[in-house]
Order: C-alpha cells, then sequence, then structure tokens
C-alpha cells in the first residue's frame, strides 16, 4: 500500500500553535483533515510546532511539504527581545534615524517625545562616500576607518551590524563593498545590508527597516535553524518553507537572511487563505476577517489579488508615530478588538471595548482563572451566543458567577443591567469592527456591497453576520477549520518574492525603453536567485505592477502592467494609472504621469495544495443538531435557536437561521432568516436575510 503524502502547516501564535495537515490516499484520491493546537513555548518557540505535530499524530517522516508561519519576529520587536545593534552609514547621516519624520500623530502635543531608535547614537557610525540619486559615484568609497569602528562595536558588544548608505537603492556598489569587507574582518557577526531587503528610495524608512532587520536576524536565524533541526531529528527529509508578510512562501536560508519579511507571516498566510478559498467557490472579491483573543485583523481582496504595499509601521498609534518597515506586507487593518479585549467605562460615562486586553491570563472573566474585568467573550457567553455548557470546545467550565459579576460592574457603571451591558459590549465591539473593514473597503474607494464577508479565527464566525448587515454584505462564508485557517492559508501558498526598483521616468514616448529594461533586469535578478535554488526560469512566473504618480506629487499609485512596456501601450498604462488613482482619491487630474519604480512579484509553484471537493449528501441537516437555547442577538431581540454540532454537517445540507454552528474552535452565530449551506468543501456559506432576491 502506497504510503500517504502528509501537507502540513503550522502556525506560532502568541498562545497557541496551530496545525493543520492534510493527508492525501494516493491509491483513492480521498483526503482526510487533521487539526490541532498546543501550547506556544518560549523562548523555544520550535518545541511548540513539535508539539502540535506529536499532538496531531504526525510522523515527520511522512511529511511531503511543510509551510510554517511564527510571530517570533513581531513578538521580538515588540518586547524588544533582539539583540545589540551597530549602524554604519553615508557621512553625515548618523541621526536620520533621530530625525525620523515630521508627521508626528499627536500633532498639538507640545511635549511629545519620537519613538526611540533601535540604535542608540553612540552605535551610529559613517563612512566617507557619497552616491548621487541617479547612481552615480560622487565620492569614493573609503573603508579606512571601518577596522577602528569593528574594534569599537566589539567592545561595545555589539551582535549584529546594518549598513545603509544614502542612495544606494541607486547604486549598490559602496554597500557590496562594505558588506563584503565586515564579513571578510569579522565573519562571526551578523550583518544585512539595506540592498538586500529593499531597492526603494526613503532614506528613513530604508535605514530603519535595515536596522530592525539586523535586530531580530540572530535570533530568528538561531530559531530557525533549530526548528530544521528538530525537524530532521524527526525523520524529515524535505525542505521546510516559511511564510512571509507577501502572502507567499519562501526557503528556510532565504528567510533567514533577511527574516523582517516574516513580520506579518501569520495574517499574511489568512488572508491568501482567504483569496484562494474565493477562487475555489466562485467569489474573487472578497473582504477577509481574522478575529483572534487581542486582535481583529481585515483586508480586501478584488479579483482573487491581494493588495501588497511597503508602507508598513509598527507601534503607530494616536500617540506614537511608531517605526516603519518598509518590506512587502499584505495591505491589512488590526485593531484591538478581539474575544479578550476588555470592556470599561470612561470619566465621561461611556462605553468602550479594547484596545487592552486579558490575554490568555487571566483570561476572560469566565475563564475562571482570576480574570475580573469583563471582555466580549463574557458578554457573548451571556448572551447566550457561545454555549456555557461547550465553553472552549469543552475544555473548560464556564464561570458564570465570574462573568455575571464582572459585565454588573460595567452596568453599574453605565446605570444599565448586566444584559443590557452585555448587548452594549458586542454593539460596541462590532461597531469597531465595522470601522476597521471601512477602512479597507469605503476608504479605498470599494463599495463593500460588491464583496463577500469571509471570517475566521476564533472569533470572527461570532461576529461576520452582525458586520456584514451593517455594511450591506449580501453573503457570509465561514471556512471549514476557520479558528487554524491561517495555517491552511499557509498550504495554498506560491514560493514568492518581491522585488522593488526605485526608477523615476516620464510616461511618455520615448520612455518605454528605460521601464522595460528596468522590469527585464530585476527578472534576471530574480531568475538567478531561484536557479541557485535549483528552481529553472521557466518555473518562475513574473507579474509587474508601476509605481505612478503624477508629477511633483508625493506619493504613488500602484497599476498592475501586462505584456512588455512599449511605446504603443504607454497610453493605455496612464489611462489606468489615471482610473486607479480616481477611485482611490476621487478625482483626476489633467497632468503628466510620472513612474517611480517598478515591484515585480517572483512565483514558483511549490505543490500547494489541491482541494477536491466531496460528494453531497442527502442527509438531512437536523441530523445535526445537538440541542436548542435562547440567543439574545443584541439588536434582533431574543429567539429560540437550534444549535448544530458544525463536525456533523455535511456537503449538500442547508439550515436556516436563528441558529448556532459549534465546533471545538469556532461558533457561528446565524441571525434570523438567514440561509445556510454547506458546500463540497465543508465552508459554511450564509446568505444574508432577504438578500436572497
Amino acid at each position: 500500500m502506497t504510503t500517504p503524502t502528509l501537507r502540513v502547516a503550522t502556525d506560532v501564535g502568541g498562545t497557541f500553535t496551530d496545525l493543520v495537515c492534510f493527508e492525501t490516499d494516493a491509491e483513492t484520491g480521498q483526503s482526510r483533515i487533521t487539526t490541532a493546537k498546543s501550547d506556544t513555548t518560549p523562548p523555544n518557540f520550535e518545541q511548540g510546532v513539535l508539539n502540535v505535530l506529536k499532538k496531531g499524530g504526525v510522523n515527520a517522516a511522512d511529511i511531503g511539504f511543510i509551510a510554517h508561519g511564527t510571530t517570533v519576529v513581531i513578538n521580538a520587536l515588540t518586547e524588544r527581545k533582539g539583540v545589540k545593534v551597530g549602524l554604519i552609514t553615508t557621512e553625515g547621516f548618523r541621526d536620520t534615524l533621530e530625525i525620523a519624520r515630521g508627521n508626528r500623530p499627536d500633532f498639538f502635543n507640545l511635549h511629545y517625545q519620537k519613538p526611540a531608535p533601535f540604535v542608540p547614537r553612540h552605535l551610529r557610525r559613517e563612512l566617507p562616500g557619497r552616491m548621487s540619486y541617479k547612481g552615480e559615484e560622487a565620492t569614493p568609497l573609503d573603508l579606512s576607518g571601518l577596522a577602528g569602528i569593528l574594534e569599537d562595536f566589539q567592545s561595545e558588544g555589539v551582535e549584529a551590524i546594518a549598513i545603509c548608505f544614502l542612495h544606494s537603492y541607486a547604486n549598490t556598489a559602496h554597500e557590496v563593498a562594505t558588506l563584503h569587507a565586515v564579513k571578510a574582518a569579522w565573519p562571526d557577526v551578523a550583518v544585512v545590508s539595506s540592498h538586500q531587503i529593499t531597492r526603494e528610495w526613503r532614506e528613513y524608512e530604508r535605514s530603519n527597516t535595515t536596522v530592525l532587520s539586523a535586530y531580530v536576524q540572530p535570533a530568528a536565524e538561531r530559531y530557525l535553524n533549530r526548528l530544521d533541526t528538530g525537524l530532521r531529528e524527526q525523520g524529515f527529509t524535505g525542505r521546510p518553507y516559511i511564510m512571509q508578510s507577501n502572502c507567499g512562501v519562501d526557503s528556510l536560508s532565504a528567510v533567514a537572511r533577511t527574516p523582517i519579511t516574516m513580520v506579518e507571516s501569520g495574517p499574511a498566510s489568512g488572508f491568501w487563505g482567504a483569496a484562494e478559498l474565493g477562487k475555489l467557490i466562485g467569489e474573487p472579491n472578497v473582504l477577509a476577517l481574522d478575529i483572534g483573543g487581542t486582535t481583529a485583523k481585515c483586508s480586501l481582496i478584488e479579483n482573487g489579488q491581494v493588495r501588497i504595499m511597503t508602507d508598513y509601521w509598527i507601534e503607530r498609534d494616536a500617540k506614537s508615530a511608531g517605526y516603519p518597515i518598509m518590506v512587502p506586507v499584505v495591505d491589512l487593518v488590526e485593531i484591538g478588538n478581539g474575544g479578550g479585549s476588555i470592556a470599561w467605562v470612561d470619566d465621561f460615562g461611556k462605553l468602550h471595548v479594547g484596545p487592552q486586553s486579558a490575554g490568555a491570563l487571566p483570561g476572560p472573566a469566565a475563564y475562571g482563572k482570576g480574570g475580573t474585568k469583563a471582555t466580549t467573550t463574557d458578554a457573548n457567553l451571556w448572551l447566550g451566543r457561545i454555549n456555557r455548557d461547550y465553553f472552549c470546545g469543552g475544555d473548560l467550565a464556564a464561570d458564570m458567577a465570574a462573568c455575571e459579576a464582572a459585565l454588573k460592574a460595567v452596568g453599574d457603571k453605565l446605570g444599565v443591567s448586566v444584559d443590557d451591558a452585555a448587548r452594549g459590549i458586542v454593539r460596541i465591539a462590532n461597531n469597531n469592527m465595522v470601522n476597521a473593514l471601512k477602512l479597507v473597503s469605503l476608504n479605498r474607494g470599494f463599495d463593500p456591497r460588491d464583496f463577500t464577508l469571509i471570517a475566521f479565527g476564533g472569533g470572527g464566525a461570532m461576529h461576520a453576520v452582525a458586520l456584514a448587515q451593517e455594511l450591506g454584505v449580501k453573503k457570509v462564508v465561514v471556512p471549514a477549520a476557520a479558528s487554524v485557517f491561517s495555517a491552511w492559508g499557509m498550504m495554498m501558498s506560491d514560493l514568492r518574492r518581491d522585488y522593488f526598483v526605485t526608477q523615476l521616468a516620464d510616461v511618455s514616448t520615448g520612455s518605454a525603453d528605460l521601464i522595460e529594461s528596468v522590469f527585464a533586469s530585476a527578472e534576471d535578478s530574480a531568475a538567478s536567485q531561484f536557479i541557485d535554488e535549483g528552481i529553472e526560469r521557466n518555473q518562475v512566473q513574473f507579474t509587474r505592477y508601476g509605481k505612478f504618480r503624477y508629477q511633483n506629487q508625493e506619493h504613488t499609485t500602484e497599476v498592475e502592467l501586462s505584456g512588455p512596456v512599449t511605446d504603443a501601450n504607454l497610453a493605455e498604462i496612464a489611462a489606468r494609472f489615471h482610473d486607479t488613482y480616481e477611485r482611490e482619491y476621487t478625482y483626476r487630474l489633467d497632468a503628466p504621469v510620472e513612474m517611480v519604480g517598478i515591484h515585480l512579484v517572483a512565483t514558483a509553484a511549490v505543490g500547494k495544495l489541491e482541494m477536491q471537493a466531496r460528494d453531497t449528501t442527502t442527509t438531512d441537516a437536523s441530523t445535526a443538531i445537538k440541542s436548542e437555547r435562547d440567543i439574545d442577538y443584541a439588536l434582533e431581540g431574543c429567539h429560540t435557536a437550534q444549535c448544530f454540532d458544525g463536525d456533523k454537517l455535511e456537503p449538500g445540507m442547508t439550515l436556516t437561521g436563528p441558529a448556532i454552528v459549534e465546533d471545538a474552535g469556532t461558533t457561528i452565530v446565524i441571525h434570523p432568516g438567514d440561509a445556510v449551506s454547506v458546500d463540497g468543501y465543508g465552508n459554511l456559506h450564509i446568505v444574508l436575510a432577504g438578500a436572497a432576491q
């Protein structure tokens, strides 16, 4: 009998490490899906991965493909658990990190303090040498002072070095020479140069990105190497792939060199999974919503394409400018609203939910672990939306007394009952999430009524229908195994790398050759990297984007390009830019169009999962009913709802709300009048009441 080939994805989160495993029998073609969760094990995160494989009954020797996502990088940044970094930059520019940007968020605060740089001034050093913005050498590089700089770094205990020179996006020669010299003089130090990460302009953003990559590189590299070693000791013989922030996977060795590319690997995989699921079920236009314990994240997918951008910041809020990271990251909005978000009343008697979270410990009051503050989970539990007799998949006994006490404390401050306090918490949480969804849709010129909402994460399906009602969305899809959907998304990803090159060019007759040459050069460079890893050029697919603006404007709009750039199609490219710009900003200008740079996406298939639909059943959905209970829908009153066992729902089954569908990781709240059907892949399609026609 042929040994089944296992396809595995693991996702390390702040609290849990998730597993999704597909086992396909080579003889029958039938697949079996295994999911599992185990505790995340900081600081040895790889142990959590090995533990969840064991918990899921997965033999590493049988794995044919494994993809891995992790929060290790973002956690190291936010918790300041990286290494001491030294920066080498162009003479006269050591204070770029300190100067940063002037557009601070807390504009009228006269005592505003900029975020402290990750490299103190005494560890920021300079070398003579200068490139112009055209890439021409204005001053030769002088490396005579490098030995002294490295000697000082060693005495200061520096563990990683970042190199970022002025205008190195246009000419990398000085950075390359310095990189080689550092490696020759100090082979053991971790070193990264800005051109290895990005070739885009904006000096502060590029400098900070290089510094942050160096800051996390030693820890991330050690972690990835330990993971690789651990898997091989368990019998795995293949090549592990690492999820990146651009919705693609890359080889472990490539990611270890510039680990900053996986800063948002977890959310990226979920949104990529939503895009792939949308294609699978014939819904290419998707609003994707991921609600976890602490945050809610959302992204818009148009025509099956996830939007990627490089204007990404961490720790940015109403009072702090945060830190830029100029790497390709899925375009998302994240807010502090999840199952553990704490409800609180301000001095003016106004109810808020989040961004503070109860976390896993003590967690919501209903966990019975000492939590005394009401959370979104407590409100949903009190209103009957979560089953008190199947709390956390039956792993915990709901502490209803603690839940009531926490909600009563909120209600007393508002002068309302416990029931009204719980309803208010759910409505405020929903409102916060609606605003986030509007930021990725209406604020970008998209009508949410033209999209299908795909909701996942442990809390996504709890709120999805209410959010869809508010936005006018007609249909909600809840994926099978929604609580571990991000891990599923990794198995739908191709090997992907994004290349950004800055190149100014007018979009007018005579400039096509220059633009085409930049794309061709980038494609040759990308192909060479893939060839070095055993992937032939004919296996690599390229997608081209141009970054355009109206002449003399500051920022750009990205437009996809099809085929070679010629003088004959420049007018069509300009027209596409005008249309894209108008949709996003509501107007267009009668002004010359300028290209600022290119964005090249290079992908290669690594055998991503091919889903097979199951046969539909003739069995009625009533066979999956486990109970009935009263549900408070917050806005639609109380209704007696049938409660279904999600594991017993089969393709072809249909049901009508009010209803609740439960499995160990997800509770799906279906409102009165909603029509639900199960597709061949086990996903639930919820057509909202009044939307069927």
